[in-house]
């Protein structure tokens, strides 16, 4: 036999799928009768990029890719040309039968699942045309220069920026700082969009949730900005940066439950104590949320809230100086002063580091608990400082008893580890 077995198999599989990715998209596409490129066009322009990719690896010739390419550009572009549709210029079909061709050889030179990712969302692009096109009519001129705003601090800057310490003890990371500024920025926006969109009563849990897996530090920050700009807003920024704590707490015990299962049955104590008590403070004020009728939308000049973002990165880079210098001070017996400080403006970094000191044999599991529990409490202080700090006593007392009971619960579990000591 020529070829073995397995590879005719991998053959047959790569042609199978870049035929599927091809049919996915022509079935969309035969949902608008002024496309010229159906389900049986579409699965066919899949097939021949694969069969493209398959004799340019075997005659040695990349250049039939590149003229598949022009053909099906050519034959698509012909027939608009024969039957123009006065109402369909047909740019968006052309370009995505060139799209499923590309799609087709990737499958063949191995990238399936890069294919099947882009074949997904080449389709819903072009499903949600109308949904897209009256998202885009809404958009007014604040909303654009804030899209821009924030394409700018995140796609240019935060790029080419150097991600190594800098200053005293190299606390200064500029990447990190910068970071900072665009998570700040981006819940800020994502914030404005979604209570705009769906409104705060689902608005807000929604925000919570999300803000509290990308930054609970920065979506407390931006709400708290929101509620003394707008007391009517309260109730809402509370609901958010409580549900914002609570899920960095669940997602610090899924990072532990990932990386070090053996530190899970101590850390658990306290993390699903706080869960459990901080669970029962935000489902009242979620009842009480949503007992309010007519919540407003808070109004804002620029979403992106970039003077602030840019504030609470000098603030940031000032914390992270002074944890860097305890440190120093604490010297190596310090490891829970150092875990309190560098708690305050950052939980993930001393808990993978604490972690990381776990798996190579360095710590035990009980001091890694205490460690990483002591950063998520020190975490939360902060946090409601800047709840009153930028809220207002208003939002801070309304705040605090939910922090409080999220800390209760991470103070127990400490107590709990620490009693044999006690």
């Amino acid at each position: 036999m020529l070829f073995s077995l397995p590879f005719e198999t991998r053959q047959l599989e790569a042609l199978f799928l870049a035929t599927a990715i091809g049919l996915l998209m022509g079935l969309e596409r035969e949902r608008r009768p002024a496309a010229l490129a159906g389900v049986r066009t579409f699965g066919l322009t899949g097939l021949l990029g694969a069969l493209a990719g398959l004799l340019a690896e075997q005659l040695a010739t990349p250049g039939l890719l590149i003229a598949g390419f022009v053909l099906v550009a050519a034959m698509i572009i012909a027939a608009n040309f024969r039957q123009p549709e006065p109402n369909d210029p047909g740019t968006t079909s052309v370009v995505a039968l060139l799209v499923c061709y590309c799609l087709g050889a990737m499958v063949w030179v191995g990238q399936g699942r890069l294919a099947v990712m882009a074949a997904v969302g080449s389709t819903m692009l072009l499903y949600f045309k109308s949904e897209l096109r009256g998202v885009a009519s809404r958009l007014t001129s604040q909303d654009w220069r804030s899209i821009l705003q924030f394409s700018v601090l995140s796609l240019i800057v935060l790029p080419i920026l150097p991600n190594h310490g800098f200053g005293p003890y190299e606390a200064i990371n500029p990447h990190q700082v910068w970071l900072m500024i665009v998570l700040i920025s981006g819940v800020s926006l994502a914030g404005y969009a979604a209570l705009r969109l769906i409104g705060a009563r689902y608005g807000a849990p929604l925000l919570g949730l999300f803000g509290g897996l990308v930054s609970s530090t920065a979506t407390t920050m931006v709400f708290a900005r929101h509620a003394r700009e707008n007391p009517a807003m309260a109730p809402t920024a509370t609901l958010v940066i409580l549900l914002a704590n609570l899920i960095m707490v669940v997602r610090v015990l899924a990072i532990a439950g990932v990386l070090s299962p053996s530190v899970l049955p101590e850390l658990a104590t306290g993390c699903l104590l706080a869960i459990l008590i901080g669970s029962v403070v935000i489902a009242v004020n979620w009842r009480q949320l949503a007992a309010q009728e007519g919540l407003p939308i808070p109004e804002t000049r620029n979403p992106t809230e970039l003077r602030t973002a840019m504030g609470f990165g000098l603030l940031y880079a000032g914390v992270l100086l002074c944890a860097a210098w305890l440190s120093d001070s604490a010297g190596q017996g310090g490891l829970y002063l150092l875990a309190f400080a560098s708690g305050l403006t950052d939980v993930d970094a001393i808990a993978l580091s604490t972690l990381r000191l776990l798996n190579l044999g360095k710590m035990e599991t009980t001091p890694t608990a205490i460690a990483i529990l002591l950063a998520m409490l020190a975490n939360l202080t902060f946090k409601t400082g800047l709840a009153f700090g930028l809220g207002g006593r208003a939002l801070g007392w309304r705040v605090v008893g939910g922090m409080l009971a999220v800390g209760a619960g991470l103070g127990g579990g400490i107590a709990w580890l620490l009693r044999p000591v006690l």
